[in-house]
Parts: structure tokens; C-alpha cells; sequence
């Protein structure tokens, strides 16, 4: 991130006790948690007859050996594995977050880096998937009747997330690059920036965003869309949650600028995952943002998963220490080419099969096309009921809108699993079901 974005804005104070509901303001440190937190830095010396902790000598998993693709083997030895089986601090591996952080700080910088943790210091805790770190967040920030912004269409798991949580979701219109910075500008005018703060005016205190290969568009936020939005948060005094699972499946050689690596204010919560990069099934995700309100997410975590799983922290350390960030980074190189190529082979077979049937933009990340159907307003039914005596899945767009109700002219195909020959003829199955649609409504 280069100071030249950064001259864009001029920094603002924070008031962070304003965005936190009831439930969350409430929240208190467990003792107990607290204790075995503490414990793991103490010496070895000091006995502790304090926390219920199981004796790991019960514990019948001795070892471990996981092979790497490479040939190269990461191996846990029983000292190890008695930690990786034990309770751990709730925030996270203590090696691990550490590793994480220096990987912020060089992929991001982010001003806050340098702050004091009251003025939105930069922390970071580990959750068990991006998706734990996120809902803990909208729950310590969304009260009934709260007005929440989001891209609209939006990931179908953000909406299930929110809408228990009794807030008004409200769309901000999208197209191939993401969040139309006018449109969003257009619904802030409904409230006055001065009202931000006051609890009866309901100004939105929060933008949800995906800004790199959205799902299900996957569609990615330019710089300068970037910092348009982050101006209008800073008029407008809200907290930016930056969903960006798809971060490091970015086809073009940089990595765009994100809204942390923007954050002079302390104003942005980034959510990260390994699940896409690394593996799905150990449950890895990791949330930034400012001090006080990480602290708030880890007392959530406290009373309810605790901490997450230990081995699967101590196996991604390893394999990250083994790596180093230049060897994490080589890693990263594969697996963008792979869904590149992926992505290449399913644009060609689109425009083998679907040309004058539907229209698509070619995303520049994630995993994901989507795919508006020309003559098929509706594609709930021919999806849900028809697509599958074609023997060809894929999601509707209504899924995605925030009423499920609503029509949508949309598909997503997801291009992570299959090979490109089923892709092929997935989309020539597609294309056969589009055109017996069409003749129906005819």
C-alpha cells in the first residue's frame, strides 16, 4: 500500500463503545479463561494447581506424521502433540498469531500497526473459519432495527448470519467491479452524517463487503472504488467488514490494496481464511481489526467455543514455520494458477455452449461465474425442479438475494471442483436446458 492512497484521507477519532450492542457491551472476562491464557507464558517452573485442565498422559493420540505434497513430511513428536491436544488461549497459538500478524504487516501494512490499542491498535484473533470470526462480529455490532449495508447480491451465509439478528439488510447496487461507490453515496443521503451516533436517528453503522471475487459474482472493488467507499465511511462513521476469503485467488500478478491496509482510522474488521488456500476441514480463519473491538469478538469466543482446535493451530503453524512467508507465497503462486486455469477452461466452454443463451462477465478471482439466463426471469424452478434429470447442479441467484423471494435471472457455476471436461459438459447440459426452458415460456 503505497502513502499515496493513504494522502486521500484525513484521520478520525473512533468512539467504539457506540457500536457495540447491549449484549456485547455486557460481556466480561472469564476467570477461568483468563487463567489459561495466562498459563501459556508462565515457566515451566511455576506450578499450577488452578485450572481443570485434562492430563494429556490420558489422552490416547501420542504422535503424528502428515506428509506434504512436496515429499517432505511435518512430523508432531509427543511433546507437541500434548499441546496441540490441550487447551489452548482463546485468541489463538500465541507462535501462530504472531506469524499471522507479520504476514498482515507485510501484506497490508496497516497504519493502525503503530497505534495505542484504545485509538484501534491492530489485532488479530484466530476462528475456527472466517465464518465463526464474522458471525461473532455482526453479533457484537447489529441490534434489532439496525440498518446494515452489504453488497447486493451478497454470500447467501451473510444473510442467514444477520437476518436472525432482527437488523434491516439493506442492498447497495453492484455490478462486474463490485459496490458502485454513487450508489452507495445515493443511500447514505437518506440520513445526515451528523445524526452518526445518535441512537434514534438509525444511521448505518456498518458496510459488509466481499471486495475480491465475490460470491456469488465474483466481481472485485478497484483501488479507486476503495477509496471512495472508505471516504464515505469516514463521512458517514461506519465499520467496514472486509469478507475477503478469495484474498490470495487474485489472478492478475499484484494483490489489490486492501481496505485495511486504507484503515487510518481503525474503522476496518478484515476476515481471512486459510480454508480456500490451505484446507476447508481444519477450520482456520483469522479476524483483524481494531483492539477494542477484537477484544469484544475473543470474549464472545470465551464462552462459547473457547478457543479453536488446538491441533489444528499447532499443524498449520508447523507447516507454515516450515515454509517461511517466501514459501507460503510460493504456495499461493499454484493455487492461483490452478483456479486461473480453471476459470480460463470454463469461460471457453461458456462461450462454446452459452453464447445468445446468457451473459457473463470474466471475474479476475475467487472461484466463482456468474451467469445471467437472457430469457429466463425466474431461474429458481428451472434449477431446483428441472436441472437435475439433466444431471447438471449449479446455485440459483435467488439464493443470494437478500429476499429470497425476489427473482433472479442469475446462475453461479463454480468452477474449484470439477474437471474441465465435466465443466464442458456441464455447460452443454446447461445450455440444452436453457433452450427447453425458453420454448416453455414461448
Amino acid at each position: 500500500m503505497s502513502k499515496g492512497h493513504n494522502e486521500h484521507f484525513k484521520r478520525k477519532d473512533m468512539n467504539y463503545a457506540r457500536f457495540l450492542n447491549a449484549v456485547s457491551a455486557a460481556r466480561r472476562e472469564s476467570p477461568i479463561r483468563a487463567l489459561t491464557d495466562r498459563l501459556a507464558t508462565l515457566p515451566p517452573s511455576v506450578i499450577s494447581l488452578a485450572g481443570g485442565v485434562p492430563n494429556p498422559d490420558t489422552f490416547p493420540l501420542k504422535s503424528a506424521s502428515v506428509n506434504l505434497s512436496d515429499g517432505t513430511k511435518i512430523d508432531i513428536g509427543s511433546t507437541l502433540m500434548k499441546r496441540a491436544l490441550q487447551y489452548s488461549a482463546t485468541a489463538g497459538v500465541p507462535e501462530l498469531i504472531t506469524w499471522l500478524k507479520d504476514l498482515q504487516k507485510k501484506l497490508h501494512n496497516p497504519p493502525t500497526m503503530t497505534y495505542s490499542p484504545d485509538k484501534g491498535k491492530m489485532e488479530l484473533c484466530v476462528t475456527s473459519g472466517s465464518q465463526e470470526g464474522l458471525s461473532k462480529v455482526f453479533e457484537m455490532l447489529v441490534s434489532p432495527g439496525d440498518n446494515v449495508l452489504l453488497d447486493a447480491p451478497t454470500y447467501s451465509g451473510t444473510i442467514a448470519a444477520l437476518k436472525p439478528l432482527g437488523c434491516n439488510l439493506i442492498g447497495v447496487p453492484t455490478d462486474q467491479h463490485g459496490i458502485v461507490p454513487q450508489a452507495l453515496k445515493d443511500i447514505l443521503s437518506k440520513w445526515s452524517p451528523e445524526d452518526s451516533g445518535k441512537p434514534e436517528k438509525k444511521n448505518p453503522k456498518l458496510l459488509y463487503t466481499i471486495p475480491n471475487g465475490g460470491n456469488p459474482t465474483g466481481a472485485s472493488l478497484s483501488t479507486e472504488r476503495k477509496i471512495e467507499i472508505y471516504q464515505l465511511a469516514q463521512q458517514y462513521d461506519l465499520i467496514i467488514i472486509e469478507d475477503d476469503p478469495y484474498y490470495f485467488l487474485q489472478f492478475n500478478k499484484e494483490f489489490a490494496p486492501s481496505f485495511l491496509s486504507m484503515d487510518i482510522d481503525g474503522r476496518v474488521i478484515r476476515a481471512d481464511s486459510m480454508s480456500k488456500i490451505l484446507s476447508s476441514g481444519l477450520r482456520i480463519g483469522y479476524v483483524t481489526g481494531p483492539k477494542p473491538l477484537i477484544d469484544r469478538v475473543i470474549l464472545h469466543m470465551q464462552v462459547s467455543t473457547m478457543h479453536t482446535s488446538a491441533f489444528s493451530q499447532i499443524l498449520i503453524l508447523e507447516l507454515l514455520s516450515k515454509w517461511g512467508v517466501e514459501g507460503f507465497m510460493e504456495h499461493i503462486e499454484g493455487v492461483k494458477k490452478f483456479y486461473q486455469t480453471q476459470r480460463d477452461a470454463l469461460l471457453a466452454s461458456a462461450e462454446k455452449w452459452l453464447t445468445g443463451l446468457a451473459e457473463w462477465h470474466s471475474p479476475s478471482a475467487g472461484m466463482f461465474l456468474w451467469i445471467r439466463i437472457k430469457d429466463v426471469p425466474d431461474t429458481h424452478k428451472m434449477i431446483m425442479q428441472k436441472a437435475i434429470s439433466k444431471e447438471i447442479l449449479l446455485v440459483p441467484g435467488s439464493a443470494f438475494n437478500l429476499n429470497s423471494a425476489d427473482s433472479s435471472s442469475y446462475v453461479r457455476a463454480s468452477f474449484s471442483l470439477s474437471s474441465p471436461e465435466q465443466m464442458d459438459e456441464g455447460f452443454k447440459r446447461l445450455a440444452s436446458l436453457i433452450v427447453e426452458e425458453t420454448k416453455a415460456r414461448s
